[in-house]
């Protein structure tokens, strides 16, 4: 083929923003075929330009490895000495403020808790979006949520229901020992994603399993929802008009988008519902499930009805069993029919059990320890939140924490942000109890509230 003849200028555009449509036809004064093209313009127009950057934000994030590394050194600054510790301070500080901004006020919480988690095993979670990939992750999150759900309600049980090939999966039955649960969901080669998942049935085998507890206790399902779509043998309408009759909650953790029908159902039995963006706030969504929800009461404007559709406040039966040494004697225990020489002896009948809490296999009493009713209780006496101390406030009698004696720091750590102020955080890192008045550093503010769960001041 013989070479092309013409201008030797010619050359190759580098991109698509050097191209531009040119009418031969257009005199001097821009008429001709043309005239009607106002979308056409020339690479060095400045409105080009202009629209070019309306049209790309610098703010979006397309993909969530991108919003893991949003630019998170730009809000941090130095302090006069050129140090950082005082910015990296701050940011950590907002965080464990935030969390102990709640209601620090009595509610009604349900402190006996049963729980089914629903685990998506579908083939989408094996996309990569979320490292190392969605089902890793959950893996990893469901076991660290399961220790810390056990620790905050002793007196709950969990089962462990897996979503893949269209079917519902018993992974771990309803047990209220954290080491059956966590080996139930140990082996990862048993769980490995396939297929589509399905929410009916998923649903209906969790709500089957609760169907024989008591009303005073709580009926809990919670989803991990990775999927996009769900393969239903029939009306899921109708499993949710079931779950509200019977009073199960249902809360969905989606880490692909929002679904109509998980929106629903989260808000038709009082649940929660959110989309995981990245990692952290995966974790931050799931573990805000730990604690156990406040119970809706009826006004009692609606009406004469209302009383009757408030669950009733009456007692119920507890046993506190007999723990029997290592070196007893061998004896078959009734929840396993093994040979165990420890075990717990039931109050009412004396027959041996493994672990507790549980319910008599042989009386039906509910059987638990004194330990763990007590640590129940902090939900529902929360400590009153510390007050934020000011620099003009601080006491002078008090040189350092109350807890853990260590020496405050002699002027302000730091100047806070507005937004760091508004979220509670000291200038000083002093927190003040309000009914002792004894002022707390910022470490032992976060530990009476998340483990201690008494003030040391007041003991309240």
């Amino acid at each position: 083929m013989p070479p092309r003849q013409g201008r030797s200028d010619f050359r190759m555009p580098d991109s698509d923003s050097d191209i531009s449509i040119e009418d031969d036809d257009a005199g001097p004064g821009g008429a001709g075929k043309g005239k009607g093209k106002a979308g056409v313009s020339k690479p060095g127009d400045p409105k080009r330009k202009k629209d070019k950057a309306k049209a790309k934000p610098k703010d979006v994030q397309a993909y969530t490895w991108e919003a893991s590394y949003t630019r998170s050194w730009e809000t941090v600054q130095e302090d006069e000495a050129g140090s950082l510790q005082s910015s990296v301070e701050e940011w950590m500080a907002r965080g464990r403020r935030r969390r102990l901004l709640g209601p620090s006020s009595a509610i009604r919480r349900t402190i006996i808790r049963h729980l089914v988690l629903l685990l998506d095993l579908s083939a989408s979670m094996t996309d990569r979006d979320m490292r190392p990939t969605r089902f890793d992750l959950t893996l990893q999150y469901a076991r660290d949520f399961i220790k810390e759900w056990f620790d905050q309600n002793p007196l709950g049980q969990i089962g462990v229901v897996g979503m893949r090939a269209g079917v519902g999966e018993r992974i771990g039955e309803m047990s209220g020992n954290p080491q059956e649960v966590l080996k139930a969901i140990a082996d990862r080669h048993k769980l490995q994603p396939t297929g589509e998942p399905s929410l009916q049935n998923a649903i209906e085998m969790a709500r089957s399993s609760m169907n024989h507890l008591p009303t005073h206790s709580s009926r809990e399902i919670i989803i991990i929802f990775g999927s996009l779509t769900t393969c239903d043998p029939g009306n899921i309408h109708e499993t949710l008009t079931a779950c509200v009759k019977h009073k199960i909650r249902i809360s969905v953790v989606a880490l692909a988008a929002e679904m109509k029908i998980c929106r629903e159902l989260c808000t038709k039995t009082g649940g929660q519902f959110g989309v995981a963006l990245n990692e952290g706030h995966f974790k931050d969504l799931l573990f805000e499930l730990v604690p156990p929800p406040a119970q809706r009461a009826v006004s009692r404007a609606a009406g004469a009805g209302a009383a009757s559709a408030n669950p009733a406040a009456d007692l119920m039966m507890m046993g506190f069993p007999t723990r029997l040494p290592d070196a007893s004697p061998p004896s078959l225990c009734v929840c396993h029919s093994d040979l165990r020489s420890a075990g717990f002896l039931c109050p009412r009948c004396r027959a041996k059990v493994c672990d507790v809490p549980t319910d008599c296999d042989v009386c039906g009493l509910m059987i638990v320890s004194s330990p763990h009713l007590a640590r129940s209780y902090h939900h529902l006496f929360p400590v009153k939140t510390y007050e934020a101390v000011k620099e003009s406030d601080a006491r002078i009698d008090q040189e350092s924490c109350h807890a853990c004696a260590r020496p405050f720091p002699g002027g302000a750590v730091g100047m806070p942000t507005p937004a760091a102020a508004a979220e509670g955080v000291s200038p000083i890192g002093r927190y003040r109890c309000p009914d002792c008045g004894y002022d707390f550093c910022s470490e032992c503010d976060v530990f009476v509230h998340d483990v201690v769960h008494c003030c040391p001041g007041c003991g309240k």
